[in-house]
């Protein structure tokens, strides 16, 4: 068969399809159906990849921050972006969060800073614009000869999607407890920070409350996802 009757053949069973269509308004509905589902299982697959970026997100700035990658880090942040941690302060815009960061010190021979970013729980907007995250993290900070500690933080985080990347938004930071390795949590309660030494932030903290042994529950952002309260 030629090119085109082949063109002609297609042309005549487009055709056909379509009258078919026409006249038969159940192989319509499902077609419409079909399309609905589509479309369904569509924006879940992009809510999915939203969700699993989002995480990577994340947790890349857990790694950063645990070899004093700041630079990297503070690229995280959309350019409006906020941080706040502990009881420092709100630091405001790409630019003091890389100052911040800075201000926290570089990698050195016998200092430990991991930070774990543990249990998410992300929640994509149903335009796919913007999140919000709830997340631990699991801190190890030292220095060799001088000091040793646990800590743990929940974050309560804003993410946004810019020029089709996620971007961190709000990062906040609340010290849940800060203890003494060798003395542990009965003896080694250690106050939260009040300030960097040498930086001030452009606002004062947006919550004020104290870590363990005084008790605080973070805010959340979501309802319980079985009874809606």
């Amino acid at each position: 068969m030629s090119v085109a009757s082949r063109w002609i053949l297609l042309g005549l069973l487009s055709a056909s399809c379509a009258g078919a269509v026409a006249a038969t308004p159940d192989l319509a509905g499902q077609i419409a159906a079909l399309r609905s589902e589509v479309a369904a299982l569509k924006a879940q697959s992009q809510a999915a990849t939203d969700w699993t970026s989002i995480a990577n997100l994340q947790a890349s700035y857990g790694y950063y921050v645990d070899k004093s990658r700041w630079d990297d880090a503070a690229d995280l942040f959309a350019k409006e972006g906020t941080l706040e941690i502990a009881g420092r302060g709100l630091f405001v815009g790409q630019d003091r969060i890389r100052t911040y960061l800075h201000a926290l010190g570089d990698m050195a021979y016998g200092r430990l800073f991991n930070h774990m970013q543990l249990q998410p729980v992300i929640h994509v907007a149903a335009d796919g614009r913007t999140a919000k995250a709830r997340w631990r993290t699991l801190m190890q900070v030292g220095q060799l000869g001088k000091e040793a500690r646990w800590g743990e933080a929940t974050y309560e985080n804003a993410y946004v999607k810019e020029g089709g990347v996620w971007k961190i938004q709000m990062l906040h930071g609340y010290i849940t407890f800060y203890v003494e390795f060798d003395q542990g949590w009965n003896k080694g309660a250690v106050p939260l920070p009040q300030n960097l030494e040498g930086l001030a932030p452009d606002a004062p903290p947006t919550v004020k409350y104290g870590a363990f042994p005084e008790v605080f529950l973070p805010p959340y952002h979501y309802k319980n996802p079985v009874t809606g309260q």
